[in-house]
């Protein structure tokens, strides 16, 4: 009875001692092969496993999913995509989910700074 208090209290303890991150998930399809077809939308879907934020980038047409990369400052996800080109860009409809711990209540994209309203639930 005593190993199982023990191994309880344990359990308790370990999980309560996670450390701060941010993690992201990319998927993106190509929708234009002209910038000047982006639309200006932005989307955000809260949940109990993250955010999903859904919008058009101008980027490469060469653009990799690893050439985005996401860190945290303060109470603030700061996500960068890579520069575009002078010319010859195309336009991706962007799908982004992002985990983090603790929660976070700003996002910041290439500059652009949104408010996150969490989920309750």
């Amino acid at each position: 009875m005593n190993k199982l208090i023990v191994l309880c209290f344990f359990m308790a303890v370990m999980g309560c001692s996670r450390k701060p991150f941010v993690e992201h998930k990319v998927d993106f399809e190509k929708v234009a092969n002209d910038c000047s077809e982006k639309q200006s939308y932005f989307r955000m879907n809260s949940n109990f496993g993250g955010e999903r934020f859904e919008f058009e980038k101008c980027l490469t047409p060469d653009f990799k999913k690893d050439q985005i990369t996401s860190s945290r400052q303060g109470d603030t996800v700061l996500v960068n995509f890579p520069q575009p080109a002078a010319s010859g860009n195309v336009v991706y409809h962007i799908t982004l989910d992002i985990d983090s711990y603790p929660q976070y209540n700003f996002v910041t994209i290439d500059g652009d700074t949104y408010q996150i309203a969490h989920s309750k639930n």
